[in-house]
């Protein structure tokens, strides 16, 4: 499970970390893939019309990218087991909410996108108005948060379970 506290230390599950871990060693290999793609097709002659040339250098660029940000993450991870199931809203958990004067829940993980990036539930990032908000509420409590338009909105915590990959 990756999620995110206030000291951007990132908490893993083992096979949170692995999977990443994994994903970030394929993208190393993938490497000399594309410098060559990018160098067969500046032998093709003309740079400037080089349709090509031009999309490996930016699929290089997004790997690269890409690259450095699973090494920060993962070089600022703690791995560590999942949260607890205490009814207290915090990263990892699965919330369910009630917004004031609406009769619909909303149910959504919080915890950073690399989480949420393979499971159908949205994820909302701790550090989101709403999940600050949020944090450390328990079952049936009520907070405020401010939105993007400057009012300010209230959510109540129905549920919060932990997330699990299942």
């Amino acid at each position: 499970m990756v999620t995110v506290s206030d000291t951007k230390v990132t908490w893993l599950t083992q096979d949170a970390y692995d999977r990443l871990k994994h994903e970030l060693d394929e993208m190393i290999e993938n490497r000399p893939v594309i410098a060559a793609r990018i160098n067969d097709s500046r032998e093709e002659g003309d740079l400037k019309e080089n349709g090509g040339y031009h999309a490996a250098r930016e699929e290089q660029g997004q790997a690269e990218a890409r690259i450095r940000h699973l090494q920060e993450l993962l070089r600022n991870a703690k791995v560590g087991e999942a949260a607890d199931d205490d009814g207290t809203a915090g990263p990892g958990k699965v919330l369910t909410v009630k917004y004031d004067g609406d009769d619909e829940e909303e149910k959504f993980l919080l915890a950073t996108r690399e989480e949420g990036a393979e499971g159908s539930l949205d994820v909302y990032s701790p550090e989101s108005p709403l999940g600050k908000a949020l944090l450390g509420a328990k079952e049936g409590e009520s907070r405020e948060y401010e939105l993007p338009n400057g009012k300010t909105m209230k959510v109540t915590l129905v549920k919060a379970v932990p997330y699990s990959e299942a």
